[in-house]
């Protein structure tokens, strides 16, 4: 199955300064389609980082989103921290050229025109706002930070390029919420439950309210979490502790 992750770029978003919108808003979207997302990562202004990360996750053959640090202020790196994990030089789009001339007119130049420069052999993704494209490469799918902007730019490319993975996973994530019981009261029982399933993964959310109550449960292929549910379940009763399913 392939797997989806995203980069949130900026040093105002780890600062406070901006409250990340991103985040919350891709699981939103791939959750609709019935694609997980695998992981996130929020980094830094700093071009070394930014590059490093995205030639790991080049090399690993992953879908990406990122989000932000396209502009062409000078704290803006990702288009040259594209083109350098990818292993291909700067230039401008002429495509991308169209489009801000287009919206701008002679107020394209000398700056906006700059946001047309992109690593070169790479595909535009069109920005419903304000015609200032996106572009990607490698599977790596590079949008504004402005959420307005970067969430239709987002659902274009999922539905323009990922729609044949729509709904095709088999998984499932099932629960249950067992009370007078803390997660240290279950941890024997959940550790039986991932020598006895290797290929699912567990969950445990402890709820703070008056009673001791903790939510556990497991995710994968539907047939086995069914199946382990009932092992769950069983496990929980035998231990005394009354459960509900979630």
């Amino acid at each position: 199955m392939q797997s989806f992750g995203i980069y949130i770029i900026g040093d105002e978003i780890l600062s406070g300064k901006r409250q990340d919108a991103h985040l919350s808003k891709v699981i939103e979207l791939l959750s609709a389609r019935g694609l997980p997302l695998s992981w996130a990562y929020f980094i830094a202004d700093i071009p070394e980082q930014i590059t490093s990360h995205l030639k790991a996750s080049m090399a690993r053959g992953e879908v990406v989103f990122s989000f932000g640090g396209i502009g062409a202020t000078p704290d803006d790196h990702t288009r040259q921290c594209a083109a350098a994990a990818a292993g291909v030089p700067i230039e401008r789009h002429a495509g991308a050229v169209a489009n801000i001339e287009a919206q701008y007119g002679a107020g394209a130049y000398p700056k906006r025109v700059l946001m047309a420069d992109f690593p070169q052999g790479c595909e535009l993704i069109p920005n419903p706002v304000n015609r200032v494209a996106g572009f990607s490469i490698n599977q790596h799918y590079f949008v504004p930070g402005f959420p307005e902007m970067a969430h239709p730019m987002v659902e274009w490319v999922l539905d323009t390029y990922y729609s044949h993975l729509f709904h095709t996973r088999d998984h499932i994530e099932q629960a249950i919420v067992v009370t007078e019981a803390g997660e240290s009261d279950l941890i024997d029982l959940m550790n039986q439950m991932l020598l006895q399933y290797p290929m699912l993964k567990l969950f445990s959310l402890p709820r703070t309210n008056q009673r001791r109550t903790t939510e556990v449960g497991m995710k994968g292929e539907s047939g086995l979490v069914q199946q382990a549910m009932l092992h769950l379940k069983a496990g929980v009763t035998a231990l005394g502790y009354p459960w509900v399913d979630v």
